[in-house]
């Protein structure tokens, strides 16, 4: 979708919205860590993201990779910067082919920065020189497909004196077929607010986007004002220099100056807020909160999963349960299936599964590992571990890089407490009866509706332990479970492989929706990914070291569960009953 409809449209609500900027990371251990970024920040609700690439097109690939990925994985729309400096014109006629082949729908089209080490731009390399260039292509070539941004300068792009001179060069922009100004970054808001007035004086009538660049550090900020010639007002460097070298309380009052800022602008009637995060969270998060400018449920959770935006996709509506902590992974691994809601849910001839990618379970490196989950050797040791990451007392897990979904956290104490008892949960989900849809933990989909929950836990246990489980479960008759080995050997008391639906939501004037199921042939595709996981965690330790050879062990012979109480009625604790007196409790669980 072009960005600008969504725009138009807050704007004709009166409704504020904001956008983020992300650049490409220069290793791939920062890409992946960059995805996960951006998957936390899209619950904040962004408008669109942007990505930009670096000068001749150094990193075209990666940019359009970071904005196909996002709108497929994440359902955000992204907005994929070009530009024109020292790029040849076939890497730009191919560079669009692919956007629009991937469905990216938004450039923003730029000269660009220098290449390293130049001071001056010389519009002599290239078959573009500047960015009008540029957008006339664009619309030459593909006529209204991609929304077009340009860039604007409160300040002038050299500097003050050619502020007059710029607006004309926006005015021509727009003319040329400019959809959106987002602004070079500022904190002058009284010179902003006049800048603007100037280019609706001189007939720019597109949407302007302030950019907004909360301050990180007193040596990047001076850096960066410095090398962008942004004026900044004397009262925001007296306030900083007796703080400067303390990093985080020059963080905090960077948030202090951007609410200020927005608050302004606000008030002179600005409604949309570009922020450059730096590829950076806390700052651009405790702006918007002190603001108060937090999305609806509604807003970021239209199902329980982030849609995407692929077109191919644009019917889906149901998900395996198994893959909620692994978006990109089940993306990929579904990427050839050519037909959706139903994929293999409605036709046992549907495209089976891809195969694994290896090499993505565990992005640490051996130190980081070591760091975060030490060395365990024992299968105590591992035990602690999960109950550590279920108390909230250890952020991330091999197949959780996040904490606890916020729906679990009010089981947090079954979890810790099955966990110590060598039950080792990937997965779980709360029972819930009908829950508002607006509800902060449970809720999803359109206002006015209600959601629903069935109990679901997932986890891995030694052969004794789901030898005494399975045989409990044979008299709890509204129970139903999956257990499987590394080698395949499948256990279960389902008559039936369709798909059981363990959430689904009544919405006023809609079928009921239910987009979460647990399903055989899901589950065991999933469970080479949820085992590899184990031997990638090997892999982290030496070869011939105790952790490796205990890790490598678990994964040989120990079950991936997963078990689903039917009974929705029933509290969200009581799943946990059915592990009453089963394992070898930890002596020391806290």
């Amino acid at each position: 979708m072009k960005i600008i409809d969504k725009i138009n449209k807050a704007l004709e609500d009166d409704r504020c919205f904001w956008s983020f900027e992300y650049f490409p990371p220069k290793t791939q251990q920062g890409v992946m860590n960059l995805y996960d970024r951006i998957e936390r920040m899209c619950n904040l609700g962004p408008l669109f993201i942007d990505v930009t690439w670096r000068w001749g097109g150094k990193s075209s690939d990666l940019t359009l990779e970071l904005c196909s990925n996002s709108q497929t994985v994440y359902g955000v729309e992204a907005n994929m910067h070009m530009t024109c400096t020292n790029t040849n014109f076939g890497l730009i006629k191919e560079a669009l082919a692919k956007a629009k082949d991937q469905g990216v729908q938004n450039i923003l089209a730029l000269r660009g920065d220098l290449p390293d080490g130049t001071v001056e731009f010389d519009p002599s390399v290239g078959e573009f020189k500047y960015a009008i260039d540029l957008v006339r292509y664009i619309r030459k070539t593909y006529g209204d497909y991609f929304c077009i941004s340009v860039a604007g300068y409160p300040e002038g792009c050299v500097g003050p004196e050619d502020v007059d001179r710029d607006i004309q060069h926006l005015k021509a922009k727009q003319d040329a077929g400019a959809d959106i100004v987002v602004t070079q970054l500022f904190y002058d808001v009284d010179n902003y607010v006049a800048w603007v007035a100037k280019c609706r004086a001189a007939g720019i009538t597109i949407p302007i986007l302030p950019g907004i660049m909360p301050i990180q550090n007193y040596g990047g900020f001076k850096r960066m004002t410095d090398l962008c010639r942004i004026s900044v007002p004397q009262e925001i460097w007296d306030r900083l220099e007796p703080i400067k070298d303390d990093d985080r309380a020059v963080k905090d009052y960077g948030i202090e100056v951007a609410v200020d800022m927005i608050g302004r602008l606000r008030d002179a009637g600005v409604r949309g807020f570009h922020f450059y995060t730096i590829n950076l969270e806390r700052s651009t998060r405790m702006v918007l909160e002190q603001l108060q400018l937090v999305p609806t449920v509604h807003e970021v959770r239209p199902l329980p999963w982030s849609p995407s935006l692929s077109e191919k996709r644009a019917g889906e509506n149901v998900r395996p349960i198994f893959w909620r902590n692994h978006a990109r992974s089940y993306i990929k691994r579904t990427e050839l299936w050519d037909e959706f809601p139903n994929g293999r849910w409605g036709d046992a001839r549907s495209p089976a599964y891809g195969e694994l990618v290896h090499g993505e379970q565990v992005r640490l490196t051996a130190d980081q590992a070591a760091a975060k989950w030490g060395l365990p050797t024992t299968v105590a040791d591992v035990k602690r571990l999960f109950v550590r990451y279920c108390q909230g007392r250890l952020d991330t897990l091999p197949w959780s890089d996040t904490p606890l979904q916020p729906e679990s956290l009010g089981i947090q104490s079954g979890l810790a407490r099955i966990n110590a008892h060598g039950f080792l949960t990937i997965n779980s989900q709360p029972s819930c009866n009908g829950a508002p849809s607006s509800d902060k933990a449970h809720g999803w989909g359109p206002s006015n509706g209600f959601v629903y929950k069935k109990a679901y836990l997932e986890f891995f246990a030694s052969p004794a332990d789901v030898t005494a489980l399975l045989a409990r479960l044979e008299r709890c008759p509204t129970v139903t479970y999956y257990a499987v080995t590394k080698g395949g050997e499948l256990l279960t008391n389902c008559v039936e492989d369709g798909p059981n639906a363990v959430t689904w939501g009544v919405f006023p004037g809609k079928e009921i929706l239910q987009p979460t199921i647990v399903e055989r042939v899901s589950f065991l595709a999933w469970k080479d990914e949820a085992f590899e996981f184990w031997n990638a965690w090997a892999r982290a330790y030496a070869r011939d070291s105790a952790s490796a050879a205990l890790l490598a062990d678990v994964s040989d012979s120990w079950y991936l569960v997963n078990i689903v109480e039917n009974n929705f009625q029933k509290s969200p604790d009581s799943i946990f009953e059915l592990f009453d007196g089963l394992g070898e409790p930890l002596v020391d669980a806290e």
